[in-house]
This record gives structure tokens, sequence and C-alpha cells, in this order.
């Protein structure tokens, strides 16, 4: 019997080949198991077979994407797979949009099942869950052992054509998809159990579940602006000029504070935009259209605003999960209080 073909895909870390320092590499494609591949065959079992890995750096694919990805394509097309597996990336942002956006378009080429896994709030998983079926994991790697079991369980029902249940049955991210069923009991005494149960105090869970949105309460207005510090804060990933602290350019784990004393405006040669999410061409010529550096010593200066800081914060927003968003939030919030800002322009692309 012919055994089950399986394409595997991970990143470089993944691949034991380095960390942030390898994360440029270009796609390459090595016969049989490589690193996690050996959790993925012990759960699939002896029908299947992990024909080939493909490892790409994550800073590679992210800045890459329509070129990894017809790299990748043709990688594996003489294989023929049966089934391709990305990751799972858990909490790594960059690894996970790299696991959906190439598992997305492998089942649009060759129609076959994919699967993935993420944490809940990496941002691939928000980008690809309605497009693949991402399996939730924890938040690092430590969940490896729980998950893979997890992944091969449902991938082995793809490929078998089994019926796919609920995402609580099956341990996947919910996709948005509602699908009819038939129930032994009519709706009107499904709804009177459920009230009942409510007015009792006892658990229930509704068959209609709504998302949930976090919803911020906007801040007063500022009064008078004249006599207010502030400060810039951005999205837009500019930086002094080579990246020192080594802000990645899309899906962000880190932030930076960058000194703008006595500096009348953002010029090309002390700064620079790793943004992977835009254009970059009119910004790498002048900062300024991102961190307005020059309006703001000119409302300064003309007593529009009170003061401007001596430095601004930036990070890159593109696929940036929001939990990380928010952890950057409360962290330079304080330092903002602390040097006394009133007031925060917050700028993007």
């Amino acid at each position: 019997m012919e055994k089950i073909k399986v394409i595997h895909y991970i990143n470089q870390f993944f691949a034991q080949i380095g960390g942030e320092e390898k994360a440029d590499i270009e796609p390459m494609l090595k016969a049989g198991i490589v690193g996690p591949g050996i959790a993925l065959k012990s759960g699939l079992g002896e029908d299947y077979e992990i024909a080939a890995t493909v490892i790409c750096g994550d800073t590679y694919f992210g800045g890459n994407i329509e070129k990894a990805t017809k790299t990748i394509i043709e990688m594996i097309r003489p294989y023929k797979p049966d089934l391709f597996v990305a990751g799972p990336a858990f909490n790594a942002g960059r690894y996970g949009v790299a696991c959906g956006a190439i598992a997305k378009a492998v089942e649009k080429e060759f129609n076959i099942p994919v699967i993935t896994g993420m944490y809940k709030e990496n941002p691939g998983a928000d980008m690809f869950k309605k497009d693949i079926y991402i399996i939730e994991t924890a938040n690092s790697a430590v969940d490896m052992r729980k998950a893979m079991p997890k992944i091969c369980k449902l991938a082995k029902k793809l490929v078998n054509g089994e019926e796919i249940l609920s995402p609580s049955e099956e341990g996947y991210l919910e996709r948005g998809i509602r699908v009819n069923y038939f129930n032994e009991k009519r709706g009107s005494d499904r709804a009177v159990d459920l009230i009942l149960k409510k007015v009792a105090g006892e658990p229930y869970e509704t068959e209609y579940p709504m998302p949930v949105f976090d919803r911020v309460p906007p801040n007063p207005a500022v009064k008078d602006i004249s006599k207010v510090k502030v400060a810039v804060v951005t999205s837009g990933g500019i930086v002094p000029q080579g990246n020192p602290d080594r802000i990645e350019s899309s899906s962000a784990t880190k932030y930076g504070i960058y000194d703008i004393t006595g500096l009348n405006s953002m010029t090309k040669d002390k700064f620079m935009t790793v943004h992977g999410g835009y254009d970059r061409t009119f910004v790498l010529e002048n900062p300024n259209l991102v961190v307005p550096l020059d309006v703001l010593r000119e409302m300064e200066k003309e007593g529009e605003i009170g003061e401007l800081a001596n430095y601004f914060i930036a990070t890159t927003g593109t696929g940036t999960s929001v939990g990380n968003a928010k952890a950057f939030g409360e962290q330079f919030s304080k330092k903002l209080v602390a040097d006394g800002v009133g007031a925060v322009i917050l700028t993007s692309t």
C-alpha cells in the first residue's frame, strides 16, 4: 500500500539553523523529517510518510510573501503531496503568518488538506482561521507534546474525508462558519432549558455565541494643547539607521525609544523604516511622512503645542499580535506619564 505523502513547513528556528540572525534565509527543501517532524510522524502513524520538509526564515517570508510562496509551491510540486502541515507556530507572529499564508496557498494550488497550529492571539490566527483549520495551541513550544497529537488527529480526519466536528470537540480555532444539524429537542424547548438554567444560576452555554470586541473608552479631549507636552508614538517602523534594536518588519515583539533632542527634522541619513507592510520608497526619502518632526517643531516654535518630548517611540504594526501591542502600551505609557507627557500623537501608515 502506497503511503500518504506529507510535506511539513517549519521556520529556521525549528529547523535548528538559528534564531533571529538566520531569519532571512530563503526557502530550502530537505528530504524527510526535520525537527518537530519527528513528533508529526509519530502522531500520523505508519500509513503516512513525511516526504520532505520546507524551511524558510520568518523575516524572509514576511518581506517576500509572494516570491517565497511561489518558490515553495514549485519546490513541493514534484512530490504530489496528499497532506500539508505547517508549524505549529504557537505565539510566534511572523511564523504564524507564514504558516497560514503558505498553507492557504498550498490548499488552493493542490486541492489537498492543510493544517497548522497557533496560539489564539497569534496574528496569523485572525488572518487565516476562516481559510484553513488551525489547531489551538498554548503560547510557547513547551506545548508541542500536546499540540502535535491534536494536529495529527484532525489531519487524518481531513485526509480520510471524515466529518469534522465542532471547534470544541476537535480543538481548532472557531472559523465563523455555522453548520446546520438536527437536534433531538426542538429549539423552543432548548431555549426554555437555557433560560431556566440562567435564572437558577446554573452553568449554561449558548448555542449562538457572539463575537466579543475589546472596547476602550477614549480619554477626554485635551482642553488646551498649547500648554501640554506632546509625544509621538508610531507603528510605522521608523528607527535609527541600522535598526539598532532589531525591530521586526512584521509581527513585532519589541519597540524602541529614540532620541530627537535638538533635531528639527527626521533626515534620511539618520532614520529609516523597517516596516514590511507598505511601500517604503517615499518614507525612506522623508521619514517625516510617518514621524512628522518637522511640522511638530514648527508648532512647538509657534506655541501651538506646549512642548515636544525629546524622544519618539516606534514599533511595526503589521501582523503584531494584540497581546504584544497591549504589552508595549502598558510598558511605555508609564514612561510617558513619568515624563509629564499629556498627549500622544499615534501615527501609522
